[in-house]
């Protein structure tokens, strides 16, 4: 679904001859509705002559033209940056030129929405609003004195000085949010309980926000409002799913937690244990006392906060995280406020199968079955929405006291989107665990749905056996693969018909496995009653031919030998 906002604005001049105040937005079609966003601004001009008026409407004029030229692959927060730099200079140059418009310059606060993630920039006294359930919030700060007599004396606005500090903010939309940018001839003369009362009634869809942003006006003019009144009301009807570039964007703009102990707390979670500590990452099991629940919270590691490379494979991972909806993985849930770079996600009761195999639990046959077809499955839901894991192995597959499977870890995952970070789908080209990588992948191919597949075979087959099937391969070994071992010699015990699924699953050749997650469920689940053929052994030609041609070598110079022992002999 895209993203749908209804608007509305009114701007009046009150007991002012002249309004110099400006407002104006932009709701785009795609692509640039999902690239840019859609943007509105509001302005006051600061000015006793036309000069003020002029400021105004330039600023918002040029920003709302000049933000869509800029380049895709720019920050949102870098687009308004330089466009808003690039109008300060040229409302100075006109001030100084021009003798009817000497000290013109004005205040100015935009908004974009793009995908899931809003984006305010701000100068001077005009203000953005948030009403969330019902409360409302102030997105920005007055640039004024902060002396009681002097607070309508700004210390900031557009053309004041060479110099432009622009204040940026940014956080995450949520359904039914209602934004609400104002001029100070609002938002003085109104309360801010009446403000919160006319954006509730957007909210519940009493009035639309066209009626609001009147509503708005006209009660600050009541009021005895002795400035222009202007305001822009905003509604959120319907989300996008998730954007990745939102994600890095979210994320990178927050610190790392320090390592933390047991009895801390981070944004009201307070730390119980640390799970597991990485050279890059951190978990901990948190308690959530206002929902009175456990939850995981993971984080990058403190010295490798400021790795940009990093921050954005996190980024991804934690977005990556976030579309996996079913029941095969940890639900991540989004926290009531950050204020750090993390992500959270449900805590589910049991370990992972490397901790119960480390532990001596031991797996039967039934046992391989019931969970086996369990994680195929939990692959398949990844690979359907276009993700591969590239990592899977006992030590990433959790059994929960529940009995059910649960796939961890997505931090070398690839997703079909991550052309959206060329950076990203670039890297880790050898991701995953050596003894769980696809023979081909040793030859430089990529990852793709049958190397996930390979990885499950083997994880299945070490549950079994305890032992790979091509034997254990160290990181720094570049493997020569033959026929793998057949698992029935560490376990006699086990059906022909399930070793003949795992050798298939775990094949050389990658045309030789199940194409998809689904034929091989398909497979564990017939079983018995439509068992798969014995794999054919892998010719030693093709298997290692130069060790063939070695044996022809050696039996050629060998039998050419005897021949001439032979004459010799004669």
């Amino acid at each position: 679904m895209p993203l749908i906002v209804t608007t509305g604005h009114h701007s009046v001049a009150g007991v002012r001859p002249r309004n110099e105040d400006f407002v104006g937005l932009v709701t785009p079609n795609e692509p640039d509705l999902s690239s840019k966003g859609l943007i509105a601004a509001i302005a006051d001009g600061v000015s006793g002559n036309e000069g003020g008026r002029e400021a105004s409407e330039y600023s918002v004029r040029g920003l709302l033209t000049d933000y869509y030229a800029t380049p895709d692959t720019w920050e949102i927060t870098t687009s308004l940056e330089k466009v808003l730099v690039a109008i300060n200079s040229w409302v100075q140059q006109q001030g100084s030129v021009r003798r009817e418009l000497a000290g013109m310059a004005s205040t100015l606060t935009a908004l974009v929405i793009r995908g899931r993630m809003y984006y305010t920039a701000h100068v001077g006294d005009t203000r953005c609003y948030l009403l969330r359930d019902e409360k409302l919030q102030k997105l920005t700060q007055d640039h004024v004195w902060d002396r009681p007599e002097m607070q309508h004396v700004l210390t900031r606005a557009i053309g004041m000085d060479t110099r432009l500090a622009i204040d940026h903010g940014m956080g995450e939309v949520k359904l039914n949010d209602v934004f609400l940018l104002a001029s100070d001839g609002v938002w003085s003369a109104i309360t801010e309980y009446d403000l919160t009362d006319i954006l509730r009634q957007v909210s519940q869809g009493k009035i639309t926000p066209e009626q609001a942003s009147c509503a708005l006006c006209e009660a600050a003019i009541v009021a005895g409002s002795q400035d222009n009144s202007s305001a822009i009301v905003m509604q959120i009807n319907a989300l996008p799913e998730g954007d990745l570039r939102d994600a890095l964007s979210e994320l990178h703009s927050l610190p790392a937690p320090p390592k933390l102990k047991p009895g801390q707390t981070i944004d009201g979670y307070t730390v119980e244990d640390i799970l597991h500590t990485s050279l890059t990452t951190l978990l901990y099991l948190v308690n959530d006392p206002l929902h009175h629940r456990k939850l995981v919270l993971k984080t990058l590691h403190p010295d490798r906060a400021n790795d940009a490379h990093e921050r954005s494979a996190f980024a991804h991972e934690a977005w990556l995280a976030k579309r996996v909806v079913a029941r095969f993985f940890p639900q991540v849930i989004t926290p009531d406020q950050r204020n750090f770079l993390y992500y959270l996600s449900t805590w589910h009761a049991g370990n992972s199968l490397q901790t119960r195999l480390d532990s001596g639990q031991h797996f039967t046959v039934p046992d391989v079955l019931t969970y086996g077809s369990k994680l195929v499955r939990a692959i398949g839901a990844l690979h359907r929405r276009s993700i591969l894991h590239r990592d899977i192995k006992p030590a990433n597959v959790h059994l929960g006291d529940d009995d059910e499977i649960r796939i961890l870890d997505l931090g070398v995952a690839q997703s079909g989107l991550d052309s959206e970070d060329k950076s990203l789908s670039a890297s880790y080209t050898m991701a995953g665990t050596p003894s769980f990588l696809a023979p081909e992948q040793y030859q430089g191919a990529s990852a793709a749905r049958n190397t996930d597949i390979y990885a499950t075979g083997v994880t299945l087959y070490y549950l079994l056996t305890r032992h790979y099937p091509y034997g254990e391969i160290e990181p720094f070994q570049r493997p020569k693969f033959g026929d793998p071992i057949s698992p029935s010699r560490y376990r006699p015990d086990l059906p022909i018909w399930l070793e003949n699924v795992l050798l298939k699953a775990i094949a050389r050749d990658p045309q030789a496995r199940f194409e998809t997650a689904e034929e091989f469920l398909l497979a564990l689940e017939r079983g018995a009653a439509r068992p798969l053929p014995a794999p054919n052994s892998t010719p030693l030609l093709k298997r290692d031919p130069a060790t063939l041609w070695r044996a022809i070598a050696i039996s050629a110079i060998v039998l050419n030998l005897l021949l001439l022992y032979v004459l010799v002999v004669r």
